[in-house]
């Protein structure tokens, strides 16, 4: 349908099966001959004009070419010279090989046309003035009409002519060559797969055992299935601006995006050495490609009718230079289709990895570094650890991953926070829970960020201002478990022994002690680098945690059946527990009590010193010097003594007396009794 190899008369038109001739000339000849770097023309008349184009040269006749020319008419009668038998013309487009065929067409050679010089000898045609004007059905007349009718109604062909036009500019872009082959590329890729009939160049089919339902239904129809990226190998071989003039078009057309992003992910493994991990497809199409067969229904060796002529082999692998692998990494990232998935997250930061390396435009990195932000959770650790090209200290690019963390917070929140967009959204993005509505994003953020910390944090050049920073970049909610982190603290401390104990202790400050699991805590209360101070709070914690445990169980145990002990209660928790949570449970506990053993310990002897401290401090006071008294305090001491006698005699008078009387009375009654 498509093929230009059957289609020899179009809209009335015959071009003879591709082949250009004129029954007009004025000299007639067999054809021209080399000798050479200088072609000569096959008849008994001599020469009279030389062109000489780079350092071939073509000896021809005036009237031929005067006659359908009309540059070379109005140089040669606009020269000064009399007789001007020779010109340069250097800057025709096409080279030699477009004016060899220009000039076999004024000769009336035929001239076989093809895709691949089509487009030259248009270009010619238009730099020498092959008008209607000077004769009908002249050059750019019949180099036109098979453009429109025969290349254009051709996938394969225009793929080649678009191919040739890049040696042709600026003359292929003002004569719209690749404006038209770009919207006839777009148009047929964006066609029905089903309805396709035209060859395309098709990948190796994956070798493997048929399956029972293939087996069952081997039909030809269903071995001609198109794959949906039918059309990748094709495209990826166009220079960087005709592939995004085809990606441009395509857009309009009105393409899935997630096609768009894996032709682009395609052709970047194609033009950019190690930016594709070895054997990773183009994304999730890789399977539909492997259903695909030819149109002869050949085996998995049939590669695509194509691709020996178009696609080429991976030993043809183009080498691309620093300037041009620049060029063609910003052209992607200026085409890549904004929805999120378009493309893997895998293949963003690889691009921003080169972006880096080749000193990409700030503003497409920064571009590069919001889309990375869209779906950072889908990244790897590997593809993280991108090297700092810029003039620093550290081994990794760590700001670069914190501003990747940042643009994630900023992505997270605006989406959370606007519920119309989110709807919005759902219509443009893949199925499925999005990650605004998503919960599990932030937790593999978290562990995604503790894996690399780990491994930047061997780094003796990171400083304690950036891991920190890093560690708490997140909020708390976003880590279950802090396991990861204290992995990369220990790292830290490991890396760098040289941290005074007040910078250890502010490293530690990002971990939660409660959100240890016991192995973790088994450690780190056996290491020594840790702060003292941390390791009790781990412990602390974590006998915490199992008298909760033991508590829970009890009460839940005691509601079932009453009549049993707490220690039943307690062996059914534990029996009710992996062997290793029992293991480390028994060894915390052993560490426990030997800690309590230790304390008890200190509080005796604490109480033991007190107590020799306050007999030592009677024994002083005791020993101190005895106040010095003057004669006055001695004789007032004396007087008072004296005083304290006298009234003591005084009173015993009186005691005496008073006792003599109430005897007296006794006495006489007894006398008269």
């Amino acid at each position: 349908m498509w093929d230009s190899e059957t289609e020899s008369v179009v809209g009335g038109r015959d071009f003879s099966n591709g082949v250009l001739t004129t029954s007009k000339h004025g000299v007639k000849t067999d054809g021209f001959e080399q000798r050479g770097q200088s072609w000569y023309v096959a008849t008994d008349i001599p020469s009279d004009l030389l062109v000489q184009i780079g350092e071939v040269g073509f000896h021809l006749h005036k009237y031929p070419l005067l006659s359908r020319s009309g540059k070379l008419n109005r140089i040669i009668y606009e020269s000064r010279e009399a007789e001007l038998n020779k010109m340069v013309l250097d800057d025709i487009p096409g080279g030699p090989e477009a004016f060899e065929l220009a000039a076999k067409f004024c000769y009336g050679i035929a001239v076989d046309l093809t895709a691949t010089i089509i487009s030259g000898l248009r270009c010619a045609a238009e730099y020498l003035e092959m008008t209607e004007d000077l004769e009908e059905g002249n050059l750019i007349f019949k180099t036109e009409a098979f453009l429109s009718y025969v290349v254009l109604s051709s996938w394969r062909d225009s793929i080649l002519v678009l191919k040739s036009c890049e040696k042709l500019s600026p003359w292929a872009e003002n004569l719209q060559i690749v404006r038209r082959c770009s919207e006839s590329i777009a148009w047929k890729a964006c066609a029905n797969p089903k309805g396709i009939r035209w060859q395309y160049t098709g990948k190796p089919l994956r070798v493997s055992s048929p399956k029972w339902n293939e087996m069952k239904d081997s039909s030809p129809s269903r071995n001609q299935q198109v794959p949906p990226d039918w059309w990748f190998e094709d495209v990826s071989i166009l220079r960087i601006d005709h592939f995004v003039r085809v990606i441009t078009a395509i857009k309009v057309k009105g393409m899935r995006y997630e096609l768009i992003g894996a032709v682009i992910m395609h052709y970047a493994s194609k033009w950019i050495p190690g930016l594709i991990k070895e054997g990773s497809g183009s994304g999730a199409l890789a399977e539909d490609g492997s259903n695909s067969t030819n149109s002869n229904g050949s085996g998995s060796s049939w590669k695509g009718g194509l691709h020996m002529i178009v696609a080429g082999t991976k030993e043809d692998t183009p080498t691309v230079h620093a300037k041009d692998q620049r060029m063609i990494i910003e052209s992607l990232i200026s085409i890549i289709p904004p929805q999120k998935d378009s493309v893997t997250c895998s293949f963003l930061l690889r691009l921003l990895r080169m972006a880096n390396m080749l000193k990409v435009a700030p503003a497409l990195v920064t571009e590069l570094e919001k889309r990375v932000g869209m779906q950072f959770e889908q990244a790897q650790m590997a593809d993280l650890l991108i090297p700092c090209y810029n003039k620093s200290e550290t081994m990794y690019d760590v700001d670069l991953v914190q501003r990747l963390l940042e643009h994630f917070l900023v992505q997270e929140q605006s989406e959370s926070s606007s519920p119309v967009r989110q709807s919005f959204s759902d219509k443009n993005m893949y199925d499925g829970a999005q990650r605004g509505t998503n919960p599990n994003a932030k937790m593999r953020v978290a562990r995604l960020l503790d894996s690399y910390l780990t491994e930047v944090s061997r780094d003796r050049n990171l400083s304690l201002t950036k891991f920190q920073v890093l560690a708490e970049a997140l909020p708390e909610s976003a880590r279950s478990c802090d396991d990861g982190l204290y992995r990369a603290i220990d790292s830290y401390l490991k890396a760098h022994p040289t941290l005074t104990e007040h910078e250890r202790k502010r490293l530690c400050r990002v971990m939660d002690c409660q959100k240890l699991s016991i192995d973790a805590c088994m450690h780190a209360a056996q290491n020594e680098r840790l702060p003292l101070r941390v390791v009790v709070q781990v412990l602390f914690s974590e006998q915490v945690k199992i008298s909760n445990a033991l508590a829970n169980n009890s009460l839940k145990e005691a509601g079932e059946s009453q009549y049993q002990p707490l220690i039943s209660n307690r062996k059914t928790l534990l029996e009710g527990t992996p062997q290793s949570f029992q293991e480390g449970w028994a060894a915390a506990k052993k560490d426990i009590n030997t800690l309590k053993f230790e304390l008890e310990s200190v509080k005796g002897k604490y109480l033991e010193l007190q107590n020799e401290m306050e007999t030592l401090q009677r024994q002083f006071d005791k020993m101190a010097k005895p106040k010095q008294t003057s004669a006055w305090t001695v004789g007032w001491k004396k007087l008072s003594k004296i005083g304290k006698t006298t009234e003591n005699n005084d009173m015993g008078s009186q005691v005496a007396n008073a006792e003599q009387t109430k005897k007296l009375p006794r006495r006489w009654r007894n006398s008269i009794s």
